[in-house]
């Protein structure tokens, strides 16, 4: 079983189909939050041709080392696909080496964070077939809402539903299958203007609504900020900045983006409502359902509102 179950730590996905969405540096400040709370964590980066996340990690035990400034740190893999030149021998070896090393990692870490690649692959769609938590980034723009949904008209409005969201339903379908467990499907509302406006409000209405929709919990992300991009050469985030030898002074906007991540992490980790109810009310497999194919309904959504405890150190 890939599922968090006994002792295995429950598997936290970031994936989207589009890149620029902050994907990764979410994944590195989410690990970094819960590190700092006291967990062990892992982290897997399904992306070995960008490798954003694993650079990450990376520039972050070089500055580490350079600075001589402890810093916490987590057990890093960098997950590379078959060569196999079979197409399906190369999804089946992937699937049961990455099987594997959630096992292997779960035994051991409270959390494993799992930063997808931008694209539709294989493993992407495992990756969130086995996710407890699913979190998609996307910009706050109806450019990206697309990623859920088509939209258009004046006022916008839903014509239809996206690929990803396709992927997503029958990835829960799979997962409901197997053990009748769900995904929790947070989309997060990232690089936020910090001043408010009408296409702000238009964007979180139409997401909102969406939400009702497609079975998604709706949160607002990071805003734009600069210090997002600058740490990133030094590995750090902006929970490091209060540490010695970081060389970045605090400010205002600095105590700001820390309270985002706070918001972020109490939201992966409850307590949290149950996630809205779809319309129609059953999962199906492709959706919208087509007419007169069999629906399957999952399981209604597992017990939340119980932090895991951290491991012993």
């Amino acid at each position: 079983m890939t599922e968090a179950s006994g002792g295995r730590g429950p598997v936290i996905v970031l994936g989207n189909e589009k890149g620029g969405t902050g994907k990764s540096t979410s994944a590195m400040h989410i690990v970094v939050a819960l590190m700092r709370d006291g967990y062990k964590v892992a982290s897997i980066d399904l992306d070995p041709h960008q490798g954003t996340l694993t650079r990450y990690v990376e520039n972050r035990k070089a500055f580490s080392e350079a600075k001589g400034i402890r810093l916490p740190i987590p057990e890093h893999h960098c997950f590379s696909s078959s060569d196999n030149d079979s197409v399906t021998a190369a999804e089946a070896e992937d699937k049961r080496r990455l099987d594997a090393l959630v096992e292997q990692l779960g035994d051991v870490h409270d959390y494993i964070v799992i930063d997808c690649p931008g694209s539709d692959t294989f493993l992407a769609r495992h990756a969130l077939s086995i996710a407890d938590t699913l979190i998609t980034p996307i910009n706050d723009s109806f450019i990206d809402m697309d990623l859920l949904a088509k939209v258009g008209g004046n006022p916008p409005r839903v014509l239809g539903p996206s690929t990803y969201s396709q992927i997503v339903w029958e990835q829960k379908v799979q997962r409901a299958s197997r053990n009748r467990q769900s995904i929790d499907w947070i989309v997060m509302r990232n690089r936020l203007a910090t001043l408010d406006s009408r296409n702000k409000r238009n964007v979180g209405d139409a997401l909102e609504k969406l939400s009702e929709r497609i079975g998604y919990r709706l949160m607002d992300g990071f805003s734009e900020r600069v210090i997002f991009r600058q740490l990133f050469l030094q590995g750090l985030t902006v929970l490091d900045l209060r540490d010695e030898g970081t060389d970045v002074t605090l400010n205002m906007s600095h105590i700001a983006a820390r309270q985002e991540i706070r918001n972020l992490l109490d939201a992966i980790l409850g307590p949290a409502p149950a996630a809205p109810t779809p319309a129609p009310m059953r999962i199906t497999a492709p959706w919208p359902p087509a007419p007169g194919k069999a629906q399957a309904e999952p399981a209604p959504p597992g017990k939340k509102g119980e932090r895991r405890q951290p491991a012993d150190s």
